[in-house]
């Protein structure tokens, strides 16, 4: 499907059922999360090919690191692959690659390859793919928080300069714009945590059991078709 403009110029994505999908298939986790991150590739392309402009994925929150260590061991390592992957491509496509989130938690082999992928894509105009890695909402709005309350403290603001679009700059999302569309599957109904300040007036859509190896290009155009069903009003009449 090709997007017009009645479509979503964002779409954002709550990865969700990686193991529930190996574990119904009688595998392990571990081929539930490599199944994942194939599915993203898949969807990345096919966003890209459907002339979308942004798309955000989560693919690692804050609180995932309360998993089993050796599930974030390959968790981790699935995630230094796909860097990898997308530091080799020789695809000729203009996607701009942006990581979301505190990377200093991270190994120092992953942060060198984010910090140059982010480099090697930042002229790309076509489409951002944003990578919600180490990522919480309500700990970005904290950042934000502190990173203004610096400035009051230094007198470069005052309080009555705090606004909203304040606020929106010191984000980690700050060079694009929020989310027209958040997906989550596996029926789970809630955000967590994910883009928390940002969804504010995001449509969500939460489709109807799917995990995540299993949503295709199918089912992200049945997403669009649903978006494009919606009166998005704003508050307003």
């Amino acid at each position: 499907m090709i997007i017009d403009e009645r479509g979503p110029k964002h779409i954002a994505i709550i990865l969700d059922g990686n193991r529930r999908w190996a574990k119904a298939k009688g595998l392990k986790p571990t081929e539930g999360h490599k199944a994942g991150a194939e599915a993203v590739k898949n969807i990345a392309k096919y966003a890209y090919d459907s002339g979308l402009k942004y798309l955000t994925v989560y693919a690692f929150s804050t609180e995932n690191w309360k998993r089993d260590a050796a599930e974030v061991t390959l968790l981790m390592k699935l995630l230094d692959k796909f860097t990898s992957d997308l530091l080799v491509s020789d695809e000729k496509r203009e996607i701009r690659i942006k990581v979301y989130g505190d990377i200093s938690a991270l190994n120092k082999k992953l942060q060198e390859k984010i910090i140059k992928l982010e480099e090697k894509t930042k002229e790309n105009k076509k489409m951002v793919f944003g990578i919600c890695l180490n990522y919480g909402g309500r700990d970005e709005i904290v950042k934000s928080v502190k990173e203004i309350g610096k400035l009051i403290k230094e007198e470069k603001i005052g309080i009555e300069d705090i606004t909203k679009e304040l606020i929106s700059s010191y984000l980690y999302t700050k060079d694009i714009p929020d989310p027209d569309l958040i997906i989550r599957t596996s029926n789970e109904y809630r955000l967590s945590n994910f883009l928390t300040w940002q969804s504010t007036y995001s449509e969500l859509y939460f489709p109807e059991n799917v995990m995540w190896p299993d949503f295709d290009e199918y089912q992200f155009d049945k997403a669009i078709e649903e978006y494009i069903k919606r009166n998005r009003r704003f508050g307003g009449n």
